[in-house]
């Protein structure tokens, strides 16, 4: 059966403190676009949100891309994160997580994986 799109999914556990460098998570974005065959479109949005609530406060990242977004939030307390990658071009999941790995060194990585179709 076709499915229509992508979803990857990857929950990180103790990232270095990478995770509260926003000019870090800035540079993951545009190594990781183009080395996983996407094309952004424009800049990412990279804000620093939850500041009331010091175990969820981090900064929260939005890529459009051409054929989707790629989403994610990085907690400053833990070093956890959380990263979402849709596109309804195939995604090369391989080559995302050496990019994840490579920029925040996770001590874990939970990996799910979606086909999406209505």
């Amino acid at each position: 059966m076709k499915y229509w799109g992508e979803h990857l999914i990857l929950d990180c556990a103790s990232g270095s403190t990478s995770v509260k460098d926003q000019q870090q998570i800035y540079n993951f974005i545009k190594e990781l676009v183009p080395a996983i065959g996407m094309k952004a479109f424009g800049e990412p949005l990279i804000e620093h949100f939850a500041t009331h609530a010091k175990d969820k406060a981090g900064f929260s990242l939005v890529q459009l891309i051409e054929t989707s977004s790629i989403t994610g939030h990085f907690v400053d307390s833990s070093g956890d994160f959380y990263l979402d990658i849709f596109s309804c071009k195939q995604i090369d999941v391989k080559i995302a997580i050496i990019i994840v790995e490579k920029y925040f060194n996770p001590s874990s990585i939970k990996r799910h994986f979606l086909t999406r179709q209505a």
